[in-house]
C-alpha cells in the first residue's frame, strides 16, 4: 500500500523538502543554530537533529503547522533583519500554544521551496478525507515499527507495535491474527497484509451489533434500513429518507453498494466517523444565529492580559499572543498601557518582570489579524496608565494605523437607546476606555474607572509607581486628566464605574459598561442574580481574574454566563478546563466570537436567576442519557516503555448550580486501542439553554491523581442524539485523530 500522500512527492519542492536541508533555528539574537531539517517518505512528517547531537532528532507532523509565515513576520526575525534579509527567511506557525519556529534558509531559493513546500503538504493533509487519513495512520505505524526499515515486520516487531498503539494484548491472541495475516507463511507481514493484520485488529464489534439491528442480510443496510436507523436511532426525523441517499453518496466507499443504493458495515463505519456522525450538529458549527441584536445579547470571546504567552510576573509579552487570541475568534482583547522611556507608549503588566512591547506594534498586530477568524466586531479594553503626552500618542497610533477600520463615531449620529449589532458593527474595532463628558472635564480615576486589575493584588497598593519609574513625573502632572484626542475614539464602549443596580436602572446609558474582579462579579451573581441579568439585557459588562491569579490561572466562567455577563476575560494562553468551557461555547456558531444569549437573558423584564430556573416561562427540564459504549486509539500519556493507559470517561455538567454535575465510568485496565465499557450515565438538564457538557477521558492510577488523557466540550443545546463519535482534543484544544469515544445518547423530557 502505498499511502495517497506519496503522489505529492513528484512536485520539485517536496522533493527538495526530503531531499533534507540546514536552517538555521532562531531563538532571539543570540541563539541561532543550524538544524538539518528533512521531510520523511510518509510526506506528512518533518524529521531534525543537530549535527551534535548523535542519534537523538526530533519529529513534528504536518498536521501540527498551521501555515507558513514569509519573510521578517516574527518578532525575532525581525530583530535580526539587517543580519538575515527577508527572503532567506521563514516561520512555521503551530496550532494550539506551541510557540513557533522561525528558521533561517542558506539562499533565497531554498527558503522559496520550504515555504512553497510546506504550503503544498499542509493543503494536502488538510484535503485527505477519512479513509486516506487512516490509511495514513496505519503507514505511519508500519514505518514507526519495522525498524530494519526491510519492508516487513516480523511478530516480535508487530509485538513492539501493538505496545506503541497502546494496546495490551493476550500473545497467544496476537500470534493467532498474525498468522491469519501471513497470507504467504513467510513469517513476516508486508505492508498490504499489515493492513489487513490492522483491519481484524480494528474490528468494531460494537458498529457491527448496531448494522446487524437494522441490516436485514447482515451485509449491506438498504435505502429504507438506513432510513430507518436514521429516523428511529438518530432522530433524524422527517429528513431521514433525504440523509439516507446523501450519507451513502457521500460516504459509501463501494460502487457496487452505492448503485443498490445501500451502504456496506464500512460505509457505516466511516459515517458514524464523520461530522454528519459527529455529537455537535453540524448546522451548530456554521453561522446560523442572529446577528442583528444590540451587541448586550451575545456572549463574547474575550481574552484577558492577551500580551501576556506565560505568567503574570515574568512571562514574555509578545505580539505573538494577540495573533493567537485572535486566530481563535477571541473578539475582546486588553491592552495595559505605560509610558515608555522615548515618548513611545509600551504595553506589558505594569511593574513586574514581564518583557515590554511597543503600543504601536501591538495595534499593527490588530490591523492585520483582526478579522481573519471571523468579521465580528472586535473590542480593545484599554488600561490606560499614561501620561497626557503619551496618551495623545496613542491616539494617533489608533487613528493612523486603524484607518477606517476604529469607529470613532456613532453608526447614524443619534445619541443611542441600545447598543448596535454585531451584523452593523462587522470589520470595526471599538475601544473601550474612560471618557471626557464636556470640555474642562478633569478625570478622576477613583471616580471614573474600575479598579485596574492590579488594584486586586495582595498589597493592594498598585496605583503607587515607583521612584524610578520613568513615567511617575509625567503621571503625577496629570494625574486626573485625560487626553481629549484619546476620549474621542471612545463610542460605545465608555468605561464607567458601577453604582450599584439600582443606579444603572434609572441613570446609565446603553453604552457606559463596566468592570468586575471575579470575586466581585461572583457576589453579585450571588446576592442579586436576576438584577444582574436584567442589567446585562441592556449594557456590556466585563470580568477579568483577580490580581492573585499571578499564575495566569483561570476562574471558571459558567458562573459569569449564568447572569448574562457578555465579556468574560480568560487567560487564553492557561490550558485547562476553564479554556475547555470557553471553547465549548464558542465552538458553535461559525467559531465568529458572538453566541446569541438564551431569550430569557435578553428580556430586560426577565425574572430569571441562576439560582431559580424552575421560575422560567415554559421550563421543562430533559433527561440527558449518555450510554458510553467503546473508545478509539487514546493516546499514550505515560511515554515510558511498555506503560499502557487504564481510562475512563467522566461526563460533567456545567450550567446552573442545579445542574452542576459528574458522573464516570469505571476504569478499563491496560486499552487505551479499543476499550469498550457500555456503561451509562444519566443526568437532568433544568436550564438547557445555559448547559455545557464536557467529555473527558483519564488514565486511572489508584496511587495518585489520575492523567488526563483528552476532551471534548459542547453546548447542551448542540448535541447530536443517538450513536455518535465524539472526537478528543488535547489539553492545548487541538485535535488527537483518531482518538473518539463512542456513545449513544438520547434526551427526552423528564416526566
Amino acid at each position: 500500500m502505498d499511502p495517497e500522500g506519496s503522489r505529492i512527492q513528484d512536485d520539485p519542492d517536496v522533493r527538495v523538502m526530503m531531499a533534507g536541508s540546514t536552517l538555521r533555528k532562531v531563538k532571539s539574537k543570540s541563539w541561532k543554530k543550524p538544524r538539518h531539517f528533512r521531510l520523511l517518505e510518509d510526506g506528512l512528517t518533518f524529521w531534525y537533529k543537530s549535527r551534535w547531537a548523535g542519534r537523538s532528532h526530533s519529529t513534528f507532523s504536518v498536521a501540527e503547522v498551521e501555515a507558513v509565515r514569509e519573510g521578517h513576520q516574527s518578532e525575532v526575525l525581525l530583530s535580526l533583519a539587517e543580519e538575515f534579509p527577508a527572503d532567506v527567511c521563514f516561520t512555521l506557525v503551530f496550532r494550539g500554544r506551541q510557540g513557533n519556529l522561525d528558521l533561517v534558509a542558506e539562499s533565497p531559493e531554498e527558503a522559496k521551496a520550504w515555504i512553497q513546500g510546506v504550503r503544498k503538504v499542509i493543503h494536502k493533509a488538510q484535503t485527505m478525507d477519512a479513509k486516506e487519513r487512516l490509511d495514513q495512520w496505519v503507514w505511519d505505524w508500519f514505518q514507526k515499527a519495522d525498524k530494519n526499515k526491510d519492508g516487513k515486520m516480523n511478530f516480535k516487531e508487530v509485538r513492539t507495535l501493538l505496545k506503541m498503539m497502546n494496546v495490551e494484548m493476550n500473545e497467544e491472541h496476537a500470534l493467532r491474527l498474525f498468522t491469519m495475516a501471513d497470507k504467504s507463511e513467510s513469517g513476516s507481514l508486508e505492508i498490504e497484509q499489515f493492513v489487513h493484520f490492522y483491519k481484524i485488529l480494528t474490528q468494531r464489534d460494537e458498529v457491527w451489533k448496531v448494522f446487524q439491528d437494522y441490516s436485514g442480510d447482515g451485509e449491506k443496510l438498504l435505502l429504507d434500513e438506513l432510513e430507518s436507523f436514521l429516523s428511529i436511532e438518530q432522530q433524524e426525523g422527517e429528513q431521514s429518507s433525504r440523509r439516507a441517499q446523501e450519507l451513502i453518496d457521500r460516504y459509501e466507499p463501494s460502487e457496487t453498494a452505492k448503485k443498490q443504493s445501500a451502504m456496506s458495515l464500512d460505509g457505516f463505519q466511516i459515517y458514524l466517523c464523520s461530522r454528519e456522525g459527529s455529537v455537535f450538529n453540524p448546522e451548530h458549527r456554521e453561522l446560523h444565529q442572529d446577528m442583528n441584536q444590540p451587541l448586550s445579547h451575545y456572549f463574547i470571546s474575550s481574552s484577558h492580559n492577551t500580551y501576556l504567552l506565560e505568567d503574570q510576573l515574568r512571562g514574555q509579552s509578545s505580539l505573538e499572543a494577540y495573533i493567537q487570541a485572535l486566530k481563535r475568534g477571541c473578539r475582546c482583547v486588553e491592552v495595559d498601557c505605560w509610558d515608555g522611556s522615548d515618548g513611545e507608549p509600551v504595553v506589558y503588566h505594569g511593574h513586574t518582570l514581564t518583557s515590554k512591547i511597543l503600543f504601536r506594534d501591538v495595534i499593527s498586530t490588530l490591523k492585520e489579524y483582526a478579522f481573519k477568524a471571523s468579521d465580528f466586531p472586535v473590542i480593545l479594553s484599554l488600561e490606560n496608565h499614561c501620561c497626557l503626552e503619551q496618551q495623545t500618542v496613542m491616539a494617533q497610533h489608533l487613528s493612523q494605523i486603524l484607518g477606517d477600520v476604529l469607529l470613532t463615531s456613532l453608526l447614524d449620529g443619534q445619541v443611542p437607546q441600545q447598543l448596535p449589532s454585531p451584523q452593523e458593527l462587522r470589520g470595526k474595532v471599538l475601544l473601550k476606555a474612560k471618557k471626557i463628558n464636556g470640555p474642562g472635564d478633569c478625570v478622576d480615576e477613583t471616580l471614573m474607572d474600575e479598579v485596574s486589575d492590579e488594584e486586586e493584588t495582595a498589597n493592594d497598593d498598585a496605583e503607587s509607581l515607583p521612584t524610578e519609574d520613568p513615567s511617575a513625573e509625567c503621571l503625577k502632572k496629570s494625574k486626573c486628566k485625560l487626553s481629549r484626542e484619546l476620549s474621542d475614539l471612545v463610542v460605545y464602549c465608555k468605561s464607567v464605574h458601577f453604582q450599584g443596580f439600582e443606579h444603572a436602572r434609572s441613570q446609565a446609558k446603553c453604552y457606559e459598561m463596566s468592570s468586575f474582579s471575579e470575586s466581585k462579579a461572583k457576589k453579585l451573581a450571588k446576592d442579586a442574580g436576576t438584577d444582574f441579568v436584567q442589567y446585562n439585557t441592556r449594557q456590556l459588562t466585563r470580568i477579568y481574574p483577580g490580581g492573585r491569579r499571578t499564575d495566569s490561572s483561570n476562574y471558571n466562567p459558567q458562573e459569569m454566563w449564568n447572569v448574562g455577563c457578555q465579556i468574560v476575560a480568560l487567560n487564553f494562553q492557561t490550558a485547562g478546563l476553564e479554556m475547555d468551557l470557553n471553547d465549548g461555547l464558542f465552538g458553535q456558531n461559525g467559531c465568529c466570537g458572538y453566541v446569541l444569549k438564551p431569550d430569557f437573558m435578553r428580556d430586560a423584564n426577565t425574572q430569571f436567576g441562576p439560582e431559580k430556573p424552575k421560575e422560567l416561562r415554559g421550563y421543562k427540564p430533559l433527561r440527558l442519557s449518555i450510554q458510553v459504549i467503546s473508545g478509539q486509539q487514546l493516546p499514550k500519556v505515560n511515554q515510558k516503555e511498555g506503560s499502557i493507559v487504564d481510562p475512563l470517561v467522566r461526563v460533567e455538567i456545567y450550567g446552573v448550580p442545579q445542574d452542576q454535575a459528574k458522573e464516570e465510568t469505571s476504569h478499563i485496565n491496560n486499552n487505551g486501542f479499543n476499550p469498550v465499557w457500555n456503561e451509562t450515565l444519566n443526568f437532568v438538564i433544568h436550564a438547557p439553554d445555559l448547559a455545557l457538557v464536557r467529555f473527558e477521558v483519564e488514565d486511572y492510577d489508584k496511587a495518585s491523581r489520575n492523567d488526563f488523557i483528552g476532551q471534548f466540550t459542547l453546548p447542551f443545546t448542540c448535541i447530536q442524539a443517538g450513536y455518535r463519535h465524539i472526537h478528543l482534543l488535547s489539553k492545548d484544544g487541538t485535535a488527537i485523530p483518531p482518538s473518539s469515544l463512542f456513545v449513544n445518547i438520547s434526551i427526552s423530557e423528564l416526566e
